[in-house]
């Protein structure tokens, strides 16, 4: 029951986010279950790795400072609207 729940949750997922047609997503199903799960999978395996790569490391805070600075710093630039120069 709860694998029928989370089908048709990607199902309906991949119609709003496509605009595809109901009917074409639901044929669909069987390859967008082995896609957003392979996709599952690759998420879980690097974050596995970064971990252990990070546990094993020299100060590892140290990285996840620099980390989460980098990003802060990006959402504010964003936020107030930088744009990088285009060639």
């Amino acid at each position: 029951m709860a694998s029928g729940l989370v089908t048709a949750g990607l199902v309906l997922f991949v119609v709003w986010l496509f605009e595809l047609p109901l009917d074409r997503a639901a044929v669909l199903a069987p390859v967008l279950v082995v896609v957003f799960g392979a996709a599952a999978a690759l998420v879980v395996l690097w974050t596995r790795v970064g971990w252990e790569s990070l546990r094993r490391g020299g100060h590892p805070w140290r990285w996840v400072a620099i980390g989460a600075a980098t990003i802060a710093l990006l959402v504010v630039l964003t936020m107030l609207g930088v744009q990088l120069p285009r060639e």
